[in-house]
């Protein structure tokens, strides 16, 4: 018996994949001698192949701008969503081509601040020890929406569920206490005191873009754990500066431009190595939040996989 398989209408209706790689070349470079020279072919042949697209869609989607192209309203809609097509497209056959090379390419999704903080000076150490796996970062604030396939084989979040196919491990929790330099401890010697330290330059990290996190811990919400309102702040304080960019935020500190709340796991290297100081004691011990390491359950056998997992695990 001869089993008919019906007519798949996406991939008739498709249009042709050489005119669709013409016509993103020729709208990345504005130019169809360019795009020509990019794909190594001819300006006729570039020239063919976006006629043949434009007659298949029923669209202009160039208008001449002097001896560049400019996309239309139509070739802006058809751009945005065949160059990301592309790029997967081609990021999934150099991962399978790099694989298949025996080098390993794994995708880590982690925050900015905590790769920037806590996982740059510490990849030669992995880098050195594994140097059969080339490492994808991707840093977001956004974990439950990322572009599509996107599938990370780990994730470092705050968060205890990301997406389906996943099994989260706790890490640890938040520590967060006050940080600047010794000097400007030493030019401020005031900060040796709660008080001195609500009515001092304070570099806040806001909560905005960070709606996805259970719970945000500010100098208001800090300062409240030790009974200490910062609406009390005396009108003569100096500025209160408000940010949600954390990276920038410890740069000013570096930079001995005020007083920052530290998380333990971020800034504990750089009190260890005398870079910044504690100028008080207290500190919050957020028991409520805690950081997970979330593990693609497809790569439990994925050795190469394993051994980022476990290193992660390791390290902290």
């Amino acid at each position: 018996m001869v089993i008919h398989t019906e007519p798949d209408q996406t991939l008739i209706k498709m249009p042709s994949l050489r005119a669709v790689k013409s016509f993103v070349a020729a709208a990345k470079y504005q130019n169809f001698t360019r795009a020509a020279e990019a794909l190594c072919v001819t300006q006729a042949a570039i020239s063919r192949q976006i006629r043949e697209l434009e007659t298949y869609l029923g669209a202009e989607l160039f208008k001449r701008a002097g001896r560049a192209v400019e996309l239309t309203a139509a070739g802006s809609i058809f751009y945005d969503a065949v160059q990301l097509s592309f790029v997967n497209i081609a990021q999934a056959a150099e991962r399978i081509r790099t694989h298949n090379a025996g080098k390993r390419v794994l995708t880590l999704c982690c925050s900015p601040a905590f790769s920037a903080l806590w996982l740059a000076h510490r990849l030669p150490s992995f880098f050195s020890a594994n140097p059969d796996i080339d490492l994808n970062l991707i840093t977001t604030q956004n974990f439950l929406s990322m572009e599509p396939g996107v599938r990370p084989d780990i994730f470092i979040t705050k968060m205890a569920k990301v997406r389906e196919g996943y099994r989260s491990t706790p890490l640890f929790h938040d520590v967060i206490y006050p940080i600047c330099t010794p000097g400007y401890l030493q030019d401020h010697p005031e900060l040796g005191s709660i008080e001195g330290l609500r009515d001092s330059v304070l570099l806040n990290l806001s909560p905005y873009g960070r709606s996805q996190v259970a719970e945000h811990v500010d100098w208001g919400v800090w300062l409240a754990f030790h009974n200490v309102d910062i609406e009390a702040r005396s009108s003569d304080s100096p500025h209160f500066f408000n940010a949600n960019d954390y990276n920038m935020l410890i740069q000013m500190v570096l930079n001995h431009q005020g007083v920052a709340l530290g998380w333990h796991h971020l800034v504990g290297h750089l009190v260890e190595q005398g870079l910044l100081v504690r100028p008080v004691a207290e500190e919050v011990v957020h028991k409520e939040s805690q950081h997970y390491l979330t593990f693609n359950e497809d790569k439990e056998d994925d050795e190469a996989c394993c051994r980022l997992r476990d290193w992660l695990m390791q390290q902290v």
